[in-house]
């Protein structure tokens, strides 16, 4: 592997961000290099660029990402050298009660790519403790599907299973058809729900539609005014 890679890096906040050569990242002890095949774009990335959640400088973004691993760190057990990965945007550190738990979200000693530490809009990127952090992928997922999963689907995942324990012919009313909006459609309709979608975009609310919502509703925009593409919905 080579000792240099292309990267996206901003070295001030709000400054436009660059596409230069940088070090490929050193392959943590229990961790893994990724060599990365997709990566989103979030806005919490932006967020990160405009300062609002400060992070340290210069840096390279990026925490939606698969890939091929490329190298393994000492202990790795679970994964090898070309398997194709991707990881939640939060990694724990695989040792605390929390991770131990299945909660590396809330790990005390987390870190985060693109914010904590270089991210995936480079070639490669370093995952902190692999065995725990990365998720092995199925050949039928794309890398560009992938990309998604470990920051919006995640979130929509945890949400709709854990907190809202959905099941089969529940209702499930989803305000916002963002990013993680629509990907709580996907998963509480794939789980047999009855969702309706709530948005002031007619676009949103179509590609809601698309995705499985069973009804749509056309909320008022910031002038007030908004119109329903449906009479108002009642949980039978």
């Amino acid at each position: 592997m080579t000792d240099v890679m292309r990267a996206v890096v901003y070295d001030r906040v709000g400054e436009r961000p660059r596409v230069t050569e940088v070090a490929v990242p050193d392959c943590p002890v229990g961790g893994a290099v990724v060599r990365v095949e997709a990566t989103g774009v979030c806005r919490s990335d932006w967020h990160a660029w405009r300062g609002h959640d400060p992070v340290p400088l210069p840096m390279i973004p990026g925490h939606e990402f698969a890939g091929v691993i490329t190298e393994i760190g000492a202990g790795v057990t679970r994964f090898a050298p070309g398997d194709r990965v991707t990881a939640p945007f939060v990694n724990g550190c695989g040792r605390c009660e929390w991770c131990r738990s299945g909660d590396a979200q809330v790990c005390p000693d987390q870190t985060q790519p693109g914010f904590t530490r270089n991210g995936s809009f480079a070639e490669y990127v370093a995952v902190t403790a692999a065995d725990t952090n990365l998720v092995r992928l199925p050949d039928t997922v794309g890398a560009d599907a992938a990309a998604a999963l470990g920051c919006r689907f995640a979130t929509a995942f945890r949400a709709v299973t854990t907190h809202g324990r959905v099941r089969a012919g529940d209702a499930v009313a989803v305000f916002g058809c963002g990013g993680v909006g629509l990907s709580a459609v996907m998963v509480a309709a794939a789980l047999g729900a009855r969702v309706t979608a709530v948005d002031v975009s007619d676009a949103a609310l179509d590609r809601a539609r698309g995705l499985g919502a069973v009804r749509t509703v056309r909320a008022p925009g910031a002038s007030g005014r908004g119109r329903r593409t449906m009479p108002a919905w009642r949980p039978p």
